[in-house]
């Protein structure tokens, strides 16, 4: 396989491998993280390595509790090693476990089982909200994070959240809201990607040493990559990679996602990183 690649692909696998290899080691269960490493060390024939990795992926499924995924990827691993002890012994050990938890009565669906009438009434009140859903664009779990977490006045933050007209069209890149506090001179730009890192629980991607593919980027919603600030960077197998400096924005990954439905795996980044190779790539 490595050998029909072009110089410029193997650098840009050997690339990715470097950086989601730091990733995975911060968080060793990021099984999307570690779907990409397998793929690029296979694209590159190194088979110990894409060996190694699909271990680990199908570790960091049985850890999640995503047994049946696990199964498949320790299958799968019988196909490249069929002599394996410990692929085998996992395999054994982990198809009894399903078999056991197969074997317990189900639990009733909440939604169909009887209510008291306060519940009821809660119910109906969800029910309603569902069928007119109002866009999240992570104001409330910003807000959350940074005034009630001390970090910004009430004041600052509508100050300098900007919530984007859905039926404009954008005509530029929204500057992210911790670019504007930064330009304000109310917090700096570390300080907001480093909390932000610490509860949103993703992964901090350096974009300035990633050489993007620009085809997914121009293919994808250019609307919403202007509105929110975000950019698919790149395409692994059938998941999406993008970055953002707002991890709670729902709406940005609807608008995203589409009719298609696509799997996006997001990162954080850098919003000056994020305003400049958005306007390169779209304008």
């Amino acid at each position: 396989m490595a050998g029909s690649l072009t110089a410029n692909e193997e650098a840009q696998l050997r690339t990715t491998i470097g950086m989601f290899e730091v990733i995975v080691q911060s968080d060793p269960n990021d099984g999307q993280s570690l779907e990409i490493l397998k793929e690029a060390y296979s694209k590159l024939g190194q088979k110990p390595e894409m060996i190694s990795c699909s271990k680990r992926l199908a570790k960091a499924y049985e850890t999640s509790g995503q047994l049946s995924s696990a199964i498949l990827e320790y299958e799968s691993l019988l196909e490249w090693s069929p002599d394996d002890p410990e692929v085998k012994s996992a395999l054994n050990a982990l198809v009894t476990r399903a078999d056991t938890f197969a074997g317990r009565p189900a639990a009733p669906e909440t939604d169909f089982a009887p209510k008291p009438r306060g519940e009821l009434a809660k119910a109906e009140a969800a029910a309603r909200k569902a069928a007119a859903p109002e866009m999240d664009d992570g104001r409330e779990m910003m807000r959350k994070l940074f005034v009630e977490g001390k970090h910004l006045t009430g004041a600052d933050f509508d100050q300098c959240w900007v919530t984007p007209d859905l039926n404009t069209k954008p005509t530029g890149v929204q500057a992210p809201f911790i670019q504007v506090l930064a330009d304000k001179a109310i917090l700096p730009v570390d300080q907001s990607l480093a909390l932000l890192c610490e509860r949103s629980r993703l992964c901090y991607l350096p974009l300035e040493n990633y050489e993007l593919d620009v085809e997914v980027t121009r293919q994808a919603n250019r609307d919403a990559c202007l509105r929110w600030c975000v950019l698919p960077f790149d395409r692994m197998s059938k998941t999406i990679l993008v970055a953002t400096s707002n991890p709670f924005n729902r709406q940005a990954a609807l608008d995203l996602q589409g009719a298609a439905h696509l799997r996006l795996h997001w990162y954080l980044a850098s919003p000056a990183d994020l305003v400049k190779l958005i306007t390169k790539v779209l304008h």
